[in-house]
């Protein structure tokens, strides 16, 4: 018997090191005893060996490599002997989907994958403010800490999720086997925690309640598929949770009475604007808010059937408040008129809420949004589409289409098509507006223009 030692639950680089040398030495999975870091070692076991001199080839699939990755984080203690075992058999029999062994593995997989959108979408940060102000600023030195439970080894595989989508938050998540703490500069890591060492309530909680309850669809609950997507374990650990019980005891009642009396539209939706509107306008999801001069959030009417996504506020938009009313906005009126689509009848908004600006002298120059400006200010744009349930959205420029996609895509490979977006509705790409004032030529410009008024055209056919 061969022990090998790997240094985490999640080791997959240990795992992959050791399974190679002895997988090309020739050890049988049998002969091989895995284990974690301070797990008794068995006194009868030898230690792993390394590759001979002139090794055995070994070619691996990426789908193997791909599969042991997931599976790797699983909580099953067998899963390292598992993955050996495919591995010095033939790891391309991961193709077949009938294999035993595949097939337990891609459950192990799954599972994982499962915990780790569970993660994703049910950790709730709670402020958290320290006695002494931020050094060298004299700002309140704020904290963010959330607890989290996840079944399996998921946490650091997830760290950089939550680095990117909260870049200038000083945040830490806790969790029973390790914790997770970023300065807006550097990711570290400490011991696991108890949910004793999270914080409570804060005020910031009441706007989110009253936000849920707002947007909370009575002739919608589907009880069933809520557990399934949001089980009880979590429910701890959300503040939205708290008004659960209640919504769905009075949701036969209130669906009645949304029948009986056909409200307006807009009552519950209003409320909802009200305070999701609340929020954003004191938004902290990254640094732009610290020079803008405040949040730009969308408008419209919230039954639109067209969303209009733009890149992010400019000058004038950042001083008005309003979304497309500089220069830009001038030739976005112009082309929405010409191409037959009343503006007062779209939902206009952008990818990015606060204006990015390089100072030249007294001119604040437009700056280019980054990845992780973009992701942070993703929660914004998918409650606005939560609300307004857009049947066709519309890209204007890359950093709009990066936004609808959740990808980085070249504006020609796409522009001008119906496209899928990943929440299942419908998507239009075309250029931005600022793209055609840039043009120095201005019979190119007139040509670009004319282009972009029919690709409007385009969309609002393919919305009739």
């Amino acid at each position: 018997m061969r022990v090998v030692t790997l240094a985490s639950e999640d080791d997959f680089e240990g795992w992959r090191d050791a399974a190679r040398g002895l997988a090309q030495a020739g050890v049988l999975a049998s002969e091989i005893l895995w284990q974690v870091g301070d797990t008794p070692v068995d006194l009868f076991a030898d230690e792993a060996v390394l590759p001979p001199a002139a090794p055995r080839p070994l070619k691996v699939p990426r789908a193997f490599l791909d599969l042991a990755q997931s599976a790797i984080l699983h909580s099953d203690p067998e899963r390292f002997a598992l993955l050996y075992a495919l591995l010095a058999g033939d790891p391309h029999r991961v193709a077949d989907a009938a294999d035993p062994l595949v097939r337990r593995l891609e459950g192990m997989a799954r599972e994982v994958r499962r915990d780790i959108h569970k993660m994703r979408a049910f950790v709730r940060f709670r402020e958290v403010e320290d006695a002494q102000p931020f050094p060298g600023t004299g700002e309140p030195n704020t904290r963010y800490v959330a607890w989290f439970e996840p079944i399996h080894h998921i946490v650091r595989a997830n760290a950089r999720f939550f680095v990117e989508r909260f870049t200038s938050m000083r945040w830490s998540i806790l969790t029973p086997e390790l914790s997770l703490h970023w300065d807006t500069e550097t990711l570290s890591e400490g011991p696991g925690a108890t949910a004793a060492d999270a914080p409570g309530e804060d005020p910031v909680e009441d706007i989110w309640k009253t936000y849920y309850a707002s947007i909370f669809n009575p002739a919608r609950l589907k009880t069933g598929a809520m557990l399934k997507e949001m089980p009880r374990k979590y429910w701890k650990n959300m503040p939205e949770t708290a008004l659960v019980k209640e919504l769905v005891a009075t949701a036969r009642q209130r669906e009645t009475a949304m029948v009986a009396t056909q409200p307006r539209p807009g009552g519950n939706v209003e409320h909802a604007w009200d305070a999701l509107r609340e929020e954003a306008a004191h938004c902290t999801r990254c640094d732009l808010y610290r020079h803008a001069t405040q949040t730009v959030f969308g408008e419209g009417p919230a039954d639109a059937r067209m969303m209009i996504v733009g890149e992010q506020p400019g000058d004038q938009e950042d001083l008005a408040g309003h979304p497309f009313v500089g220069p830009a906005g001038e030739v976005f009126d112009r082309a929405m008129a010409q191409a037959g689509i009343d503006r007062a009848s779209v939902y206009v908004t952008n990818a990015v809420k606060h204006f990015k600006f390089e100072p030249r002298g007294k001119r604040r120059i437009h700056s280019k949004p980054d990845a992780g400006e973009i992701q942070a200010c993703r929660w914004w744009y998918e409650q606005e589409r939560l609300l307004v349930r857009p049947e066709l959205t519309i890209a204007l420029g890359a950093t709009a289409a990066r936004q609808i996609l959740g990808k980085t895509v070249t504006i020609g490979a796409v522009r001008g098509r119906a496209l899928d977006l990943p929440d299942g509705g419908r998507g239009w790409v075309t250029v931005h507006p600022s793209y055609l004032l840039r043009l120095p030529d201005r019979a190119k410009a007139e040509d670009e223009f004319a282009a972009f008024v029919e690709d409007l055209k385009g969309a609002a056919k393919a919305l009739a």
